[in-house]
């Protein structure tokens, strides 16, 4: 029997698949995730309900040293033999209270974990926001759909892959999986978890992609870390360049070499009543060439999610200029055009991409380096958007 034919007008109105969940964790978030697993790992535990529980105690504690559960929390584990779990916690030194197994189900029971007490010899020292994303991810991973009622060995090792994969979805068993994992790889292959299984390496499925722990190779770890010195050396010599003060002599000999129309840019910003920017401030941004900050990658990416919340940013920031200029006789600062504009909490990375982004669309325009000059761009002007002497020019034109 033929399949029935598809109008144009219906494939048009089928709604586009829905976008793709952000990642869980960041790569140090994802880091401290493997470091969580390769602990629980090298624990004396036998068993994978033990390991499994194991995680889960110790993401609550690696804080404070004690980590809370309740009978409800250790039956939703689903373990297969929960008090010889709980036996072996003992026998590696865990201070279990007996009311985890048989006291009130909803009351928190303290497991205190010796290792993690805070102090110099902490095993796992994380941050309030890491641990509290770790632990997270570490619920929504054996909580996912695909897994979420299979044997505590698919569980177990449904963390251990998610961990080990990079933002691509690529993975590579890690060295430390424990034995028992191997055997339930089919069962994450069947249910979708894993997409693809070729030797040790893997593919995480589509639908539990948000649950990678954006593993990073040596290699690019050793990248990262020289960016990161890069942007530490360009925030240095920004410092060192804010002790140099710039005396009023040396401000006067400076805009007597200037050009007239350059002179005049310069005394609207310095006589702005509205600005009221102080002297060492406008005197810095005229006379030092600017100090570029190296964008890091996350960075690149807040930017991509930014912009996609602010759709009209390019027409609302050049109308913005026309405005500005208006009152105060020059352009805004990018920080003046973000605070006007209700972009705030810009770092100052994101706000040098997101103006240099609507720069490089044609929206805004400015006469780099000198400051205060963002004015309406050929793509402003072309929607009308322009300043009274460019709107002069169209029309004699």
């Amino acid at each position: 029997m033929p399949k029935p034919a598809i109008s144009a007008e219906t494939a048009a109105a089928s709604p586009p698949p829905p976008a793709p969940l952000p990642f869980l964790l960041t790569p140090r978030q994802g880091e401290a995730a493997r470091e969580l697993l390769s602990y629980v790992v090298g624990l004396p535990l036998t068993s994978v309900d033990a390991q499994l529980l194991a995680v889960v105690v110790a993401i609550r504690a690696a804080r404070t040293g004690v980590g809370n559960l309740t009978g409800t929390d250790l039956r939703s584990l689903r373990l297969d033999d929960p008090e010889q779990a709980v036996s072996e916690l003992v026998a590696a030194g865990w201070q279990v209270p007996g009311s985890l197994l048989d006291g009130d189900p909803d009351k928190p029971s303290g497991i205190v974990v010796p290792e993690m007490t805070p102090g110099p010899d902490h095993v796992l020292p994380l941050g309030k926001g890491t641990r509290s994303k770790v632990s997270g991810w570490a619920m929504r991973t054996r909580m996912a759909k695909p897994v979420k009622k299979a044997a505590p060995a698919a569980r177990l090792a449904a963390l251990f892959l998610a961990a080990h994969c990079t933002d691509e979805l690529v993975g590579e068993a890690p060295a430390d999986l424990p034995v028992a994992c191997y055997g339930a790889v089919p069962v994450l292959l069947d249910k979708g978890f894993l997409a693809e299984v070729s030797g040790r390496t893997y593919r995480l499925g589509p639908a539990v992609r948000h649950l990678a722990g954006m593993f990073r190779t040596p290699e690019e770890v050793a990248e990262l870390a020289a960016e990161e010195a890069e942007r530490r050396a360009a925030r240095e010599a920004a410092a060192a360049a804010e002790l140099v003060e710039i005396t009023p002599a040396q401000w006067a000999e400076w805009k007597s070499g200037v050009s007239p129309a350059l002179l005049r840019h310069v005394e609207a910003v310095e006589q702005c009543t509205l600005c009221r920017c102080p002297f060492g401030r406008v005197a810095k941004a005229f006379m030092s060439a600017p100090s570029p900050v190296p964008a890091p990658r996350p960075a690149a990416g807040d930017h991509d999610t930014w912009k996609e919340a602010h759709p009209e940013c390019g027409r609302e920031a050049a109308a913005f200029t026309v405005a500005f200029r208006a009152e105060h006789g020059h352009g805004p600062s990018y920080g003046q055009l973000c605070k006007g504009l209700g972009w705030k909490k810009l770092s100052r990375s994101l706000r040098g991409l997101v103006v240099s982004g609507i720069l490089a669309d044609g929206w805004l325009a400015e006469t780099s380096p000198v400051p205060w000059t963002l004015r309406p761009g050929k793509a402003a002007q072309a929607q009308g958007i322009v300043l009274p002497g460019q709107a002069a020019a169209r029309s004699t034109r």
